[in-house]
């Protein structure tokens, strides 16, 4: 065994889950952020937990709504996925721009992604900061999802993302740059 720097750590533990998370601005516009810092952190109640850097624009939704959906991307929105984490949704309506399709949320305001393998509705019950992120406790309130849809994302240290199902089968050649 050899110590590791900070990067060569997180791309030998990829890849970690890929997510498309919603949330609504002060004007209810919804907003897409790409992200893998997405973990259930309780069964009971159900709890997910999500990490978001304070100068990102979906921080700023997140904390005015109070809600969020945690969104697993389908293999057929793979590169709208990859886009969605390039570009800020301050000014670009990134559902408009990567041709994503929102879908009304059952119990939340936030728009659930069309075909998304599974989708959680969260509202938000608790927030702290570790260093240089926040982190966002979500309470799930619904859940959803396409099961035709097996394969959702994950991401590879920021640099690819690759489509897995439950069952481990996937396509590890999904590059984006």
């Amino acid at each position: 065994m050899k110590e590791l720097k900070q990067n060569e750590a997180v791309t030998l533990a990829s890849p970690l889950p890929f997510v498309l998370v919603t949330a609504n601005d002060e004007n209810e516009r919804p907003n897409i952020i790409g992200i893998s810092w997405v973990t259930i952190t309780s069964w009971n109640p159900w709890l997910f937990i999500i990490s978001v850097a304070p100068g990102r624009y979906s921080h700023k939704c997140i904390e005015h709504s109070g809600e969020f959906v945690i969104n697993y991307p389908p293999e057929s929105l793979a590169k709208a996925a990859w886009q969605c984490s390039t570009k800020s949704g301050k000014k670009v309506d990134k559902f408009k721009e990567f041709g994503i399709e929102a879908v009304p949320a059952l119990k939340v305001k936030p728009p659930r992604i069309k075909g998304s393998t599974v989708c959680i509705e969260c509202k938000v019950v608790d927030s702290f900061t570790t260093g240089d992120h926040t982190v966002f406790v979500g309470e799930a309130v619904s859940a959803s999802g396409d099961t035709g849809n097996l394969r959702h994302q994950y991401c590879v240290h920021y640099t690819k993302l690759v489509s897995l199902d439950n069952e481990g089968n996937g396509d590890f050649d999904l590059v984006f740059k």
